[in-house]
């Protein structure tokens, strides 16, 4: 009696068709025949081998079934035709006796005739063994369509975590093994750091695994099986031997080339000779389905990071400051240091005295209002905003990171706002709402900027004297007025229309400082 065999078009895939039996074809990973693509039904058409051919049973599928091109209900395939399910081709040919492949490596044995020890073989990244070229036997088919099924689902798994402990599962689902363990290389030093590591016979984790297996496949990027793990001559170390592995194989984790991500690692500890050349093939496929999946997870987790610090800067840092700062953070000293800033604070003028004759929702609702205007323009001109202090706003140029211009910016700045603050005053007296004066005032100095605040809460800030400066100036500062210290002036490439004002004698100092009025 003839055995037929179906064979996708591009003769990646063959399924052998025994006499005796039907196979169901479908998307299903519980198919016999498993396709997988959008086209094709869960349970899309029944097979039954015959001595002339192969009788095919539409199962009501939502494409179709087609024999060389017309569609059928019932039909039966004879050796060459084609046959469409949805719009996956395939052909139905002969069966010819299928070769059995040479071993990449001969086996190697114990002296004295130990038993065999060893099959190594070399990997590439994604796990590229060509699988297509091993056995076609059911059980092999079934692998091929979970290897599938598994890639759609830890494609899915954004969680890096997660997708290790599913990883580790999935394995005790489709492989013989007693242990499973998941070693990633540490980023920086390359020694490989157990992430998971699990015992099938509920004994929970396991601490150690055999150093010189997973070192050796790391290091030469090749997939071992020992069938003997203690009578091995490659593998000298201690914990085959207190650990009792019999049966052990190991297969690196390469999402490229050049990177191993890690091991994966999987061994019996009851019996010799565990472990086939199909289950190391089927390894290092599923592995490299695993690293690939691994290092996604691993990108989309610095993703989401530095979209979260992204966010948290952009709340007192301009845009563009914020983006320059997660890119290069190495810059950016977290410590603390002392460097030149300069400081602007804005303050509004009888805001005491204006609030009396407010409700609570009327005052947050203006102040909502009047910071957002502010900030606004502040991060429009490249500050950082440092804090509000009740209804005042102090902002920083220089820090975290200093560029060329900083104190014209700081400038345009304050002018940009006392012009948003005219705009504000027109609307809300439309409104009927109150007015507001605002007196900026600026200052360059020396200042000490870091992390400040307890191990509960840090708060990025500068200290110093020129901010103390910055502040007791914006409160001599007039409605609509922006006055400024001669350190400032003094680094100003243009210089602007000003008047100046006799020293001031300032809180706190000495001896009275110049001041500077911009003219309207």
């Amino acid at each position: 009696m003839t055995t037929f065999v179906l064979v996708n078009l591009s003769e990646s895939e063959r399924y052998e068709l025994t006499p005796g039996r039907c196979y169901i074809v479908g998307r299903a990973v519980t198919s016999d025949i498993p396709l997988y693509d959008p086209t094709i039904s869960r349970r899309h058409a029944e097979l039954t081998p015959l001595p002339t051919g192969v009788r095919i049973h539409d199962l009501g599928s939502s494409n179709g079934t087609f024999i060389n091109g017309s569609k059928i209900e019932t039909g039966l395939l004879t050796e060459e035709d084609s046959v469409t399910f949805g719009k996956v081709v395939c052909h139905l040919r002969a069966a010819t006796p299928v070769e059995t492949p040479e071993p990449v490596e001969a086996k190697s044995h114990a002296p004295g005739g130990g038993g065999t020890i060893i099959r190594q073989v070399s990997v590439s990244a994604a796990g590229n063994t060509h699988l297509a070229d091993v056995s076609h036997e059911e059980l092999q088919s079934r692998r091929l369509a979970l290897l599938l099924d598994v890639s759609q689902t830890l494609a899915s798994e954004f969680d890096p975590d997660k997708l290790l402990t599913r990883v580790v599962d999935t394995t005790f689902e489709v492989m013989g093994v007693d242990r499973v363990a998941i070693l990633l290389a540490d980023e920086s030093s390359g020694e490989l750091v157990p992430r998971v590591s699990r015992s099938r016979h509920g004994d929970g984790v396991f601490e150690q695994v055999p150093r010189s297996i997973v070192r050796q496949a790391k290091e030469e990027r090749i997939a071992i099986m020992t069938d003997n793990a203690a009578a091995d001559e490659r593998f000298k170390g201690r914990s085959i031997v207190t650990q009792s592995v019999r049966s052990a194989m190991c297969t690196p984790l390469m999402a490229q080339e050049d990177s191993v991500l890690g091991v994966l690692y999987v061994d019996n500890l009851a019996a010799t000779e565990a472990f086939n050349d199909d289950d190391l093939q089927f390894l290092i496929a599923y592995a490299g389905i695993a690293a690939v999946a691994i290092n996604k997870a691993r990108y989309d987790e610095r993703l989401r990071q530095e979209a979260l610090v992204r966010s948290n800067f952009e709340r007192y840092f301009a845009p563009n400051v914020a983006a320059a700062i997660v890119g290069h953070q190495e810059d950016v000293v977290l410590g603390g240091d002392k460097r030149p800033v300069t400081i602007l604070f804005s303050d509004i003028r009888g805001f005491t005295t204006l609030s009396e004759g407010m409700t609570p929702g009327a005052i947050a609702h203006l102040l909502t209002e009047y910071f957002t205007e502010m900030v606004d323009i502040l991060f429009e001109y490249g500050g950082t905003l440092d804090k509000f202090i009740g209804d005042a706003v102090m902002a920083l140029w220089g820090a975290p990171i200093a560029t060329d211009g900083d104190q014209e910016r700081a400038l345009e700045a304050a002018i940009a706002m006392q012009r948003g603050i005219a705009e504000l005053n027109a609307k809300w007296e439309e409104e009927g709402r109150p007015s507001i004066g605002v007196g900026i005032g600026i200052n360059h100095g020396d200042v000490f900027v870091g992390n400040i605040g307890s191990q509960r809460r840090l708060e990025y800030t500068v200290i110093g004297d020129a901010v103390n400066v910055a502040s007791r100036l914006a409160s001599q500062a007039g409605p609509g007025e922006i006055i400024f210290s001669e350190p400032f002036y003094s680094l100003l490439a243009t210089r602007p229309d000003v008047e100046k004002i006799d020293e001031v004698t300032l809180k706190g100092k000495a001896r009275p400082i110049a001041v500077y009025r911009l003219k309207a």
